[in-house]
């Protein structure tokens, strides 16, 4: 008995030992699935199985239908502040030129819009440049404003506002369309105010819009390269899309040459804002000689409308602009707006 007493009481105490040792295991294989769970469910914590498979079934559904222009541009770093494409001060040439040969030397230009191709542009600029009857200085302009621009790195489009008739010209209300028009497009940062017949010579003169109204013609060569008058803002001027919604744009009722530009800068003034220029070295043209257009005479009334411009810009202007479009082309180095702009009141 005494043998087997103890033999029994060591049984059970080896029984006692082999349970807490199994019981120590199982925890210690608990604890361990438990933190790897956590570790591989933490990064999606909400997604159940299913979920978690429609979304990866999502995205992959996505990357395949994207545009490779979509997927280009998730990929582009912002374009650098100073273009390492800048050439400076370039002399300016005027060959024979046909419309087929400026296509051919811009390519990457399509439907009257280029965007890097390398990087994405830190504005979006709409060029608007009011038209009639000048088509071989228009040639010129596309001939040496494309490469320009695209040395610059902008995202832009040109778009060309003509007016249709023999009517007395009215540069200021083309304008205010070619704002409305190029909007129906694209959602511009910029808008680049253009006469057809300046070319500039410089490419850091920059076609970009700033904190405040920008005049980008400091001097042309047939001024000596200087400022025509104190407080001129007429030939290329930049406004972001917000300075020209805020001063209502042109006024409408500049018909014939003169006027219009000094009423811009009275509304820019009215709001507070300043007129920015770049320097004298950098912001110059070359204006190609023309006769004065028949239709454009001398506007004998400028003077008077301008004293009229702080009681009047808030009714006069983008809000009031009427007219009618004729026709609307995109050719492959710009986009043809044909209007009729009506006539002068009499």
């Amino acid at each position: 008995m005494g043998c087997y007493g103890v033999f029994s009481k060591f049984s059970r105490r080896g029984k006692f030992f082999a349970l807490l040792i199994f019981s120590l295991m199982v925890v210690a294989w608990i604890a361990t699935y438990s933190g790897d769970t956590v570790k591989r469910t933490a990064a999606l914590p909400t997604l159940t199985q299913n979920a978690l498979t429609k979304y990866k079934l999502k995205v992959n559904f996505e990357a395949l239908t994207s545009s490779p222009s979509d997927l280009n541009a998730a990929q582009k770093h912002p374009c650098p502040d100073t273009s390492p494409l800048l050439k400076g001060s370039v002399n300016l040439t005027f060959p024979a030129l046909k419309l087929k040969d400026v296509e051919m030397e811009n390519p990457d230009v399509s439907r009257g819009e280029f965007q890097p191709p390398n990087c994405t542009a830190r504005q979006s600029v709409a060029i608007l440049i009011p038209h009639r009857n000048r088509e071989k200085h228009l040639l010129y302009l596309l001939h040496h404003l494309h490469p320009f621009l695209q040395r610059q790195q902008l995202h832009y489009a040109i778009y060309i506002i003509q007016q249709t008739s023999d009517a007395t010209f009215n540069r200021a209300k083309l304008l205010n369309i070619g704002y409305l028009e190029a909007l129906k497009d694209f959602n511009w940062d910029c808008f680049v105010f253009h006469d057809v017949d300046l070319v500039p010579e410089n490419d850091h003169n920059l076609y970009i819009c700033d904190k405040h109204p920008k005049h980008l013609v400091v001097g042309r060569n047939v001024t000596g390269y200087k400022l025509r008058y104190k407080g001129y803002f007429g030939g290329v001027t930049a406004l972001s899309r917000e300075q020209f919604l805020k001063v209502n744009g042109f006024s409408n009722t500049y018909w014939g040459w003169g006027g219009e530009d000094d009423d811009l800068r009275i509304r820019v003034q009215l709001q507070k804002m300043e007129i920015l220029r770049p320097p004298a070295d950098v912001a110059r043209y070359t204006m190609v000689f023309h006769k004065r257009d028949s239709g454009n005479q001398i506007n004998k009334d400028r003077m008077k409308l301008l004293a009229q411009t702080p009681k009047v810009w808030r009714t006069d202007g983008l809000n009031s602009c009427s007219y009618k479009t004729v026709s609307l082309e995109r050719l492959p180095l710009y986009v043809n707006v044909t209007v009729d702009v009506g006539k002068p009141e009499r």
